[in-house]
Order: structure tokens, then sequence, then C-alpha cells
């Protein structure tokens, strides 16, 4: 697989020597590297092109800053890896909302730069990951990560991702094609750990809104391992 990996910074050696890291990094792997000036020039290269694997955003940038940016991207974009990179602790807090993979600090280390690299490609390749379902006679493919939770009703188990799919099958066996980002709730639900927004004792809060209630005895079970994929 090739990565598409984008850098914005507005430092020109800054942008030279994360890309120098980039590509030792890369070693034999096939990757394209871009890099961008501003968070403005890069918001509107990917108006048109949007398939981009990691993002190493610098946070402090004239106009449209990296944490601004990558809200704006978020918006469409759940599985891109964001890295950012800068030079103040402070703004590490800003980062839990847009889901970034890690800060590293100013100056870049090549090991730990390494390291984070390692975990966006990890996760991109967990992301690869679908269900095969037939519907109407025609088989569709149902990314993992876009899947938000899975109901069962009577006989069927509808799937909740980028559009609803009905299939005559059981939660029992759609656990067995399912990975660890996903917990079983009681009898009627799967849930999806990363679209889980707040846990109440008796409800689970997911991100688009949807509320599900919680069975019995279940909460300490659920906040563990929902806390685990933190």
């Amino acid at each position: 697989m090739e990565y598409k990996i984008a850098i914005c910074d507005d430092e020109a050696a800054e942008r030279e020597y994360i890309t120098g890291l980039v590509k030792n990094w890369a070693g034999e792997r096939s990757i394209q590297v871009e890099t961008f000036p501003s968070g403005e020039s890069f918001l509107f290269h990917y108006e048109e092109v949007k398939d981009y694997d990691i993002l190493l955003l610098d946070i402090e940038m004239e106009g449209l800053d990296g944490v601004s940016l990558a809200r704006r991207i978020r918006k469409e974009n759940e599985t891109v890896q964001i890295v950012f990179i800068t030079g103040y602790s402070e703004y590490i807090s800003e980062g839990y909302e847009v889901a970034a993979l890690h800060y590293l600090m100013k100056p870049v280390k090549e090991e730990k730069f390494y390291e984070v690299l390692n975990r966006a490609v990890h996760n991109l390749a967990k992301n690869e990951k679908s269900l095969l379902l037939n519907q109407g006679g025609e088989s569709v493919r149902v990314p993992l990560f876009s899947i938000r939770y899975l109901e069962v009703q009577l006989n069927y188990v509808t799937v909740h991702a980028g559009e609803e799919i009905t299939v005559k099958k059981t939660l029992g066996e759609f656990e067995e094609e399912l990975d660890q980002r996903f917990y079983r709730l009681g009898r009627s639900y799967i849930v999806n750990l990363t679209q889980i927004y707040k846990i109440s004792k008796k409800e689970v809060f997911l991100k688009d809104g949807t509320v599900l209630p919680l069975p019995r005895g279940q909460y300490e079970k659920l906040n563990r391992a929902f806390i685990e994929r933190l």
C-alpha cells in the first residue's frame, strides 16, 4: 500500500527537516509526500484531493492554525491520522476533540517520530478491515471504522454505518467478524467503542447523537473497555 502524507508548516526549514525524516522512515515503503506552507494552502488543495492517510500539522501557523485545520478535516474524515507538531506543551489538550494520534514537541526527535508513524500505519491497516454483506442480491462492503453500532430486530441485524444495511444474521455471527473496537451491549446491540461520546449508568451516547440503553451490570465493563481504547 502507498501512504500519502501531507506536511503543513509555515517555516520552510521545518518542512524540509520533517520531509527528510519521513523519507528516512519510509525506507522501502511506498509513500507520497506533499508539503504546504500554510493551513489555507493545504485546505484549498484538500477540497480537490481528499485521499491523504497521514497529516503532520504544525500548530502555530499564521492564519489557519493546525488545530483549526484539523477540526475542519475531522468533520468529514474519521480515519486520517493526524499528528501535531508544536513547540509549546500548552496546546496538547486541544487535540482530544479531533482525535489526534500524537503530539511531537520541537525539535522533533527521530526515534519518537518513527514510533508515531509506525502507530499511524498500524491504525490505517486496522481501518482497512471490512464486512462483506449481502443485501438484495448485491454484495456491499462496509469498512469497520464506519460502523457506529449494530442492532438486532427479531432474526435480522441492522448495521448502522454510512447507510443502514439490514441482513438476516445473528449478533453472535457478527461478533466473530468484528475486532477489538466493538463491544457487545447485552442481547440487542454491538457498539463501536470509537464512536462513543459519553457513558452514563443507564445509557450510551454516541458522537452522532444516538442514545443506546445500557443493560444493568454493564457500566463498569463498558467504561473499562472504552478507556482502554482511548
